[in-house]
């Protein structure tokens, strides 16, 4: 033991940097792991505690005022009904913020779909004014207990009693309303009425939805909300946050174990010598083993316990949602297991790596074999001796040729060197598609900045005549956006008529071509899955008690309602109803304007008859993630370093069974450098333009597929710069020649008495 421990203590010595790059890299990809795992648990739990909690309804519809919805109660399968109660759409404006909402008239405190309080009291029957707000909707309003609501347009005012959370899908403005409660007597004109049901079998959602179509009629349900909808609208982007780093992690871990599979191999290569000694001396096969296992191992878990103890004590510090998460995430019930799991996961995978390798020292034979009397690179090749009779310089033909004359070992080091820079590649892709969003939002689907609505007393002329009269006002296309049923009236999708023939909506198109004639539409891909249609079908869907069969000529990417959204003209849409006018207008502004500011004097010079809302970049919620990236690249630079240092030993050690034959036909210590510095160079090129070649399809592919799995649908992935690409690989080559120099400028000057040692 005494001897394990003495050769394990000269290792850790001879190789301090690499064994503290190994124990950094490990504890980055355990703590990728950990907030990944927060980040799920935070997406997941805080919707699922309040549905719980609130006993939520797993379906919300929306019908008209006069619809009979008390024949939905004793439908079976449903256990308990929500409702009816009677809504009106109105606006309600604070301190200077506006939004659409859904008056609802409740009497006393419903048993499902329950309001659960997080600030002031519950409604008072005798206050007719007094409201609950939704929590979302507070937060837009900047409204909180004790604060009035004003209705524009009216002199009525509205007393804000209480917050309070909501298991439906939540307030988008823009795109959905936000819900307000208020006692009946405070509705007195309803426009509609809801009904929530409670499932006795939550995934017989649909088919609850088509029994509810059949008892009221296919012309009385408007809108139907589900459980799935909603948890999906409150995972959100922390999902996608905890997806990235668990892929990212988990990459990692791979390389990280590639990484240390390497180095003991070619640790093991330097020292057969030293092994076979042990050996000789009584040490057997599996004392050898244990000596590297253990050593790595105890890497492995200095690194994890270091993540494990960072995250669970100033995890929850961390600026923003991934300290948000982490604290939300260390209160709920499976947190201490996974603090454990992601630490044992990364240590048995390293563990795992270092045995298969630390294997092929327990078979060294007690006597070493004699080195062999051929240089190990071979012969020069045709191509090697043509360049030097071009009087190339020796170094650079040299070292090109050391670098690519062992083919399996060298394809091994490119191999494990490749997997990080892959990973930087795919990593810098997905900025770059941030940054698009946000630099480009017209190429990504989002070619209005601003959604105008108007309120009854201001006409569709005099709203464009205001929009016209801004300057920085580009182009105001007039639409309508209405809740249809699809075929099978199992869900709503949102269906728009957009533009004109004379002022077409410039939506973005990733597939077929834009709607031009007559009953002609491009929909998202949440609605082609929805349906299961692809672009050239023809679909049917109901619009109150009207059918409308469109075409479906083009793919459009659509961020707004999980890609489920279809859109036509506006004369597409008056086929059916001539009397239709415009209710919304989608704006689009000047290059470098201001949507809020422009949002704000458009409100101001309507004088509260026009509610303006920027519209959603889905890139907003994924701020988180450039530092994440920023992060993930330094953990792979981490494991890329190891892998480096690993090549550069193994490379000086076989060159000096080469040094005194280099000084022999006269090379000077500084070009006997430059032939490892070149062959160290030349292996980092290889992996950059491997890397490169694989990271960029595979960061398209992955990209996509997110966005397929969003509904906005692919066509969103881009690729970073080819500035950043070279700068990227400018990095990682002159990186690796500068990490080289020192170690073969100490080889190439050691005397030849050393030399000679080496090759006995």
């Amino acid at each position: 033991m005494r001897a394990m421990l003495r050769w394990t203590h000269s290792d850790m010595r001879t190789h301090r940097g690499e064994a503290l790059f190994l124990v950094l890299a490990t504890a980055g990809i355990v703590m990728c792991l950990l907030l990944a795992a927060a980040l799920f648990g935070y997406a997941t739990n805080p919707w699922q505690r309040v549905f719980t909690q609130a006993n939520g309804a797993h379906v919300w519809l929306h019908t008209g005022a006069a619809t009979d919805a008390d024949a939905l109660t004793g439908q079976e399968g449903v256990t308990a009904v929500a409702g009816p109660f009677p809504t009106a759409s109105v606006a309600v404006a604070s301190r200077g913020a506006r939004a659409s909402v859904e008056l609802r008239g409740v009497a006393g405190r419903p048993e499902v779909g329950r309001p659960l309080l997080v600030s002031g009291r519950w409604l008072d029957p005798a206050d007719r004014d007094g409201v609950v707000l939704e929590t979302r909707l507070a937060r837009a309003l900047v409204a909180e207990p004790g604060d009035t609501l004003t209705l524009p347009g009216t002199a009525r005012t509205l007393r804000v009693l209480g917050v309070a959370d909501s298991a439906e899908p939540r307030y988008r403005p823009g795109e959905r309303r936000g819900l307000i409660w208020a006692p009946p007597a405070a509705v007195p004109a309803p426009d509609g009425q809801v009904i929530g049901l409670r499932l006795s079998d939550p995934e017989d959602t649909g088919y609850a939805v088509q029994r509810a179509v059949t008892e009221l009629g296919a012309g009385a349900i408007g809108e139907v909300a589900t459980w799935q909808q909603a948890r999906s609208e409150a995972q959100g982007d922390n999902r996608l946050l905890g997806q990235v780093l668990g892929l990212f992690g988990l990459g990692a871990l791979l390389a990280a174990g590639l990484a240390v599979h390497g180095a003991i191999s070619t640790r093991i290569r330097g020292h057969l010598r030293d092994i076979a000694v042990l050996k000789a001396i009584g040490f057997t096969p599996s004392q050898v083993v244990r000596v590297f296992l253990f050593q790595h191992l105890a890497y492995a878990v200095l690194g994890a316990l270091a993540a494990a103890a960072l995250t669970a004590g100033l995890g929850s510090r961390i600026p923003g949602r991934l300290g948000d998460a982490v604290g939300v995430w260390q209160g709920l019930p499976g947190q201490t297991g996974t603090l454990f799991a992601a630490p044992a996961l990364a240590v048995l995978f390293i563990g795992a790596t270092t045995g298969l390798a630390a294997w092929r020292a327990g078979r060294i034979p007690p006597v070493p074999l004699p080195r062999p009397a051929a240089a190990a690179g071979g012969r020069l090749s045709g191509a090697a001796r043509r360049a030097l009779g071009l009087r190339v310089p020796p170094a650079l033909v040299l070292g090109w040729h050391r670098a690519f004359t062992r083919r399996p070992r060298t394809l091994a080091t490119v191999g494990r060197l490749t997997l990080p820079l892959l990973l930087m590649v795919v990593a810098l892709s997905a900025w770059t598609t941030i940054d698009r969003f946000h630099g480009e939002p017209e190429r990504m689907g989002l070619p209005a900045a601003l959604t105008v609505r108007a309120d009854a007393t201001l006409g569709e002329a005099d709203t464009r005549a205001l929009l016209e009269r801004d300057p920085q006002v580009a182009a105001a296309y007039p639409g309508v956006e209405v809740a249809a049923l699809v075929p099978g009236q199992t869900a709503t999708i949102a269906l728009r008529g957009l533009g004109t023939a004379d002022a077409p909506y410039p939506y973005t198109l990733a597939e077929g071509r834009r709607a031009v004639d007559r009953d002609e539409a491009v929909a998202g891909q949440g609605l082609l899955d929805l349906l299961d249609v692809r672009v050239g079908d023809w679909v049917r869907m109901t619009v109150g008690d009207q059918p409308q069969v469109l075409h479906i000529v083009g793919r459009s990417l659509e961020p707004e309602n999980a890609g489920r959204v279809i859109t036509t003209s506006l004369e597409t849409l008056r086929e059916n109803d001539p009397a239709l006018r415009p209710t919304l207008h989608q704006v689009r502004l000047d290059p470098g304007a201001d949507p809020t500011v422009v949002a704000a004097r458009l409100a101001d010079a309507a004088d509260g008859h026009l509610d303006a809302h920027t519209v959603t970049n889905p890139a907003d919620g994924l701020s988180t993630l450039r530092g994440v990236v920023l992060g993930l690249i330094a953990i792979l630079a981490l494991i890329g370093l190891i892998e480096l240092l690993t090549a550069i030993g193994g490379t000086v050690r076989e060159s000096e069974r080469d040094l005194l034959a280099l000084k022999a036909i006269g090379l000077t210590p500084r070009q006997i450098t430059a032939i490892t510095v070149t062959a160290t160079g030349c292996t980092a090129l290889a992996s950059v333009l491997l890397g490169t070649a694989l990271g960029l399809p595979l960061a398209h592919w992955l990209i996509d597929a997110q966005g397929r799995s969003s509904g906005m649908g692919a066509g969103i992935a881009q690729g970073p710069p080819v500035a950043l690409l070279v700068l990227l690989g400018a990095a990682a080559v002159l990186g690796a020649a500068a990490v080289a120099a020192l170690p073969a400028a100490r080889a190439a000057r050691r005397r030849l008495a050393d030399s000679l040692s080496a090759v006995a």
